[in-house]
């Protein structure tokens, strides 16, 4: 198709077909993948799914684990039932048509073990500056970060996980958010380099949970001796390692 691209995740382990413009996988993409601790059996759904670049290269990471995709743009639905399709995974990942705006339940879906997503980083139209159309439902949550939560809360079972990854300063919303029903919380943030403030914060929490807040040692993407990566971050990206949880 002349309106996508197809590129190369994972060190060359998942083939994904994506829009050349609009919503493109990335390293967001690639760290909630590598933050999906799903074990042998489980059951993972991702809410927002997009092309599929999370849930396909977090499957290849996990072939223990059975993984759904919902999605709620046509276009992009397509695109992941095309790369599911491409990457032999099609019997253990599936992605199916949904909307976080709405009840889980409306799914039909009985809860799942872990739950994971990568939510559109703005719900303030004002707090972004004229977002293409093609980018704009990636980018703005029209629903807030509040259905997203929501959603995934729903989503999994007792003691299931959420993993997330956001923007660093909305921290505080996801924490308030995920109190009333998850504890357990372990937040991650993630730096651009070791001598700047996180941009993104890799949160994991449990459905009905305990356990006191825990803050993990940030991940350093890049150092400035002219690598693209630092070492750690070069490793998560190509899958040799994973993000893992305590």
């Amino acid at each position: 198709m002349d309106d996508t691209t197809e590129d190369r995740l994972l060190d060359g382990r998942v083939l994904l077909r994506q829009p050349q413009r609009g919503y493109r996988a990335g390293a967001d993409a690639a760290l909630l993948a590598a933050a999906c601790d799903a074990g042998d059996g489980a059951r993972v759904i991702e809410a927002g799914c997009g092309a599929g670049g999370a849930m396909l290269a977090a499957a290849m990471r996990r072939p223990g684990a059975r993984f759904v995709g919902i999605e709620r743009d046509p276009a992009a639905l397509a695109l992941a039932r095309e790369n599911i399709a491409l990457n032999g995974l099609a019997d253990r990942v599936e992605a199916l048509p949904g909307d976080v705006a709405l009840r889980f339940a409306g799914l039909g879906l009985p809860p799942f073990d872990a739950a994971m997503a990568n939510p559109p980083f703005f719900d303030d139209a004002s707090a972004l500056r004229g977002p293409s159309e093609a980018r704009r439902a990636a980018w703005m949550a029209d629903d807030g970060l509040e259905a997203w939560i929501g959603f995934l809360l729903k989503a999994v079972r007792e003691g299931g996980a959420i993993t997330l990854i956001h923007r660093a300063d909305r921290l505080m919303d996801i924490l308030g958010l995920l109190a009333p029903k998850a504890g357990s919380v372990q937040v991650r943030p993630v730096q651009p380099f070791g001598d700047q403030p996180a941009k993104r914060v890799l949160v994991r929490a449990i459905k009905t949970g305990k356990a006191p807040l825990r803050l993990l040692p940030a991940l350093v993407l890049h150092d400035r001796d002219g690598a693209k990566h630092t070492a750690e971050a070069e490793a998560i990206l190509r899958g040799q390692a994973d993000l893992p949880w305590l």
